[in-house]
């Protein structure tokens, strides 16, 4: 069940004076419920307050010392009453349908109930821009490339059908989400525009964006639908780590980390150990009286 967000201000007994939530404490106050469209993250927009209350219009607002007029939030059951109802309608025509979908898969577990946090509507709104951006850049040219991919981007995108795999047989759709947000973010970090990651990262996205994703998927030159296709699978192969970051010890104490192969003999590893600039640095140019490599685990040298 999707819990709604209250609003509450104060007004102060038997004054015709509303105070901010954070002033409250200094007056004897009573509390009621703002609609839930005249706050942004807490803070009150006054204007619509007395246009939506106009007996109010003469009452005067004590605000805190940085001129805010805050509201405290409460956690309640969306209701009328309460007005914190949320018209998914008014979502959908600011941030579109597929936001409003993957927004409600991010609140939480479904067997939970989970408060509506608008603040999150926007990250998920991001996301699917972020997205769109692997396939066209900031000036709206198609960027999609018929390369090869890169074994990096081949382990983001392995990792990331593996999880979403297991998280969908739990019905954990938020975990999903997190997971499609984190393979993006690693895959615009690397700048991939393959079409060989790209499309299976649709069908990955397809159920929770499914109207970005069908037109991305027709854009790419396909004539069928991208809900009608097989749910993409993982390769074991492409998950095996074959770097690893060495925390590097000098005298007993952490000085760095190094990213070597791990595959890397251990002589070859002790000759990158002596010219990196963490070693460069910290032995005040003293040759190294011992440098003992702990393979996926630790460098420890002895100065």
């Amino acid at each position: 069940m999707i819990q709604g967000q209250s609003a509450l201000i104060y007004r102060v007994k038997e004054k015709e004076q509303f105070v901010s939530a954070d002033l409250k404490a200094d007056y004897e106050v009573s509390e009621l419920h703002v609609d839930v469209k005249l706050h942004e993250n807490g803070l009150l927009d006054l204007e619509g307050y007395r246009a939506w209350r106009p007996e109010t219009a003469h009452y005067s607002f004590v605000r805190n010392a940085k001129g805010q007029f805050l509201c405290d939030i409460r956690v309640e059951k969306m209701s009328k009453r309460w007005y914190n109802v949320v018209n998914p309608d008014d979502v959908v025509a600011r941030y579109g349908a597929d936001t409003m979908r993957l927004f409600e898969m991010f609140l939480g577990p479904l067997e939970q109930s989970k408060p509506w946090d608008p603040k999150n509507i926007t990250g998920c709104y991001n996301f699917l821009r972020k997205f769109w951006r692997l396939f066209w850049d900031d000036k709206n040219q198609w960027q999609v490339q018929e390369s090869e991919a890169r074994r990096e981007e081949l382990k983001i995108l392995h990792f990331a059908i593996k999880r979403v795999e297991e998280d969908i047989e739990r019905y954990s759709f938020n975990t999903v989400v997190s997971t499609l947000m984190s393979a993006t973010n690693e895959l615009t970090r690397l700048a991939c525009h393959s079409r060989v990651i790209l499309e299976p990262m649709l069908l990955l996205l397809a159920p929770y964006a499914p109207h970005l994703a069908e037109e991305l998927w027709h854009q790419l030159g396909h004539t069928d639908s991208v809900h009608h296709q097989t749910f993409p699978t993982w390769e074991a192969q492409y998950l095996i780590e074959d770097i690893f970051d060495y925390p590097v010890m000098i005298n007993g104490k952490k000085r760095g980390n190094l990213v070597l192969p791990l595959e890397m003999p251990v002589p070859e590893v002790e000759q990158a150990v002596q010219a990196s600039e963490i070693y460069q640095k910290w032995s005040e140019g003293k040759p190294p009286k011992k440098i003992i490599v702990v393979k996926g685990r630790v460098i420890n040298v002895v100065v």
